[in-house]
């Protein structure tokens, strides 16, 4: 009885920080983009691509529509296979090859099939290099996120500021720019409110179960499950927490990537390469080590305690770890956009690309995913022992990604040269990470694409 009185406490916990902790850890990142044009501009299998002929997502639908029917049901003969509690797919909504039917109910059978959000866009568009010189490129950039997004403008983003460049099918755009925008895409409204408990009428049909962590109103945590993966945590924590075990990170990226690799072998480049981003997207998440982590540093004793205190009536102790946790993930996000310029050779470096198993199917989770896992706690040591106290331990101000404390940290960083350095040092892991991981799936993708 005292175990299970044990477990009822922890399993309040673990709710509690998955509706907090989890929900205001959407909003932060946003960096893919400019991120993946460091770590991928080296890479030859882009540097050396022909320039890709814009299209519309109709127009690639069309032609490989029969293909793509045959395709589709293999992705999901491999999610069922593979990952694990994975939610089919209804039989009513796969694709089914149909040429007779107008451009607009082919995508939204396509998009139904991949369970993305059916308002998704898809507009043709690229987010310019911040490090390019090509003033023509950012003087085009005439569109604002709500061209491009399908998330209701109320819901806030942490890509609000940014512009982009309208596309026109048959124009001829560099493969690295079409890649790296894409890595941005899914935040466009994708992933957003797709499960059966989101306030939308498609989540309640498209199979995919209730939110299983985060507030299913928030548009931005209703994406979580498809960037994070627990894949690591303590065997106690699955017994009172199964909803952890859930993640549909390995499912979007097999779908995106396989799509990208039939694009690319059927002459579809701009959407190869555009398949391609997408895909990144999803590893890219879980190479961030609260992506990887629910608590990183907590104990499940620790967790327990506080939870037994709160249920004293002494709410202190569990509310402070939660805005803790919460203030480490939203820092270190905002640390890796800040010390992102000094964080280019760590992307570009590609010595530790080889060290890694050959691409495989459990990539993400058996790689990826673990390392991320194993860098958690260091992760959240170093926020302890370099940021103020009151940010990252008591917690005593509950961050936003919006807040100036964030816009604080490069006079704060510039105070103490050491502490600065071991941040930078972790943000070059990160990006390391990111970097290295990010060009061994384009090679994956490529190869099974039969270009090179």
């Amino acid at each position: 009885m005292h175990s299970k009185r044990r477990l009822t406490r922890l399993h309040t916990l673990c709710l509690t920080l998955a509706w907090c902790v989890v929900s205001a850890a959407a909003w932060a990142g946003g960096n893919h983009t400019q991120a993946s044009y460091r770590a991928l501009e080296g890479l030859p299998e882009l540097s050396q691509a022909p320039r890709a002929v814009v299209e519309s997502l109709d127009s690639f639908l069309r032609a490989q529509e029969q293909t793509l029917e045959a395709l589709l049901a293999s992705q999901e003969a491999w999610a069922t296979a593979t990952v694990e509690l994975y939610p089919a797919l209804p039989d009513t909504l796969a694709f089914v090859a149909n040429p007779q039917r107008s451009d607009e109910a082919r995508r939204q059978a396509f998009l139904t099939a991949l369970r993305v959000a059916p308002n998704s866009k898809f507009m043709l568009f690229m987010e310019p290099d911040t490090k390019s010189s090509d003033s023509a490129a950012n003087g085009n950039a005439t569109l604002g996120l709500t061209d491009v997004s399908s998330v209701p403008p109320h819901h806030g983003s942490i890509h609000a500021h940014k512009r982009f460049v309208p596309l026109k099918p048959g124009e001829l755009v560099s493969p690295l720019a079409v890649l790296a925008t894409a890595t941005d895409e899914p935040d466009y409204g994708l992933d957003t409110f797709v499960w059966e408990d989101s306030p939308t009428g498609w989540g309640k049909q498209w199979g995919l179960g209730t939110q299983p962590f985060g507030n299913p109103g928030s548009a931005a945590a209703s994406q979580t499950p498809f960037g994070m993966g627990f894949f690591f945590e303590d065997r106690m924590l699955y017994t009172v927490a199964p909803w952890a075990k859930r993640s549909m990170v390995q499912a979007r990226y097999y779908q995106y990537s396989s799509l990208s690799a039939l694009a690319l072998r059927t002459g579809h480049d701009y959407w190869g390469w555009r398949f391609a981003g997408l895909a990144l997207h999803y590893l890219q998440s879980l190479t961030q080590p609260y992506h990887a982590r629910l608590a990183p540093g907590e104990s499940n004793a620790k967790l327990l305690a506080y939870n037994t205190l709160a249920r004293m009536g002494l709410q202190g102790p569990r509310n402070t770890r939660i805005r803790a946790i919460t203030n480490q993930r939203l820092l270190l996000d905002a640390l890796q956009t800040q010390l992102l310029p000094q964080s280019y050779k760590a992307l570009q470096t590609q010595d530790k690309d080889s060290s890694y198993p050959e691409w495989n199917d459990r990539y993400l989770r058996a790689v990826v995913a673990a390392q991320s896992a194993a860098l958690a706690d260091n992760a959240q040591r170093t926020l302890l022992e370099t940021l103020p106290p009151e940010w990252v331990a008591e917690a005593l101000i509950d961050l936003q990604p919006q807040d100036a404390t964030m816009h604080l940290l490069p006079d704060l960083l510039a105070q103490d040269p050491t502490r600065r350095a071991r941040l930078q040092s972790l943000v070059n892991e990160v990006m390391g990470n990111f970097g290295a991981h990010s060009r061994n799936a384009v090679r994956a993708i490529v190869k099974s694409g039969n270009r090179y």
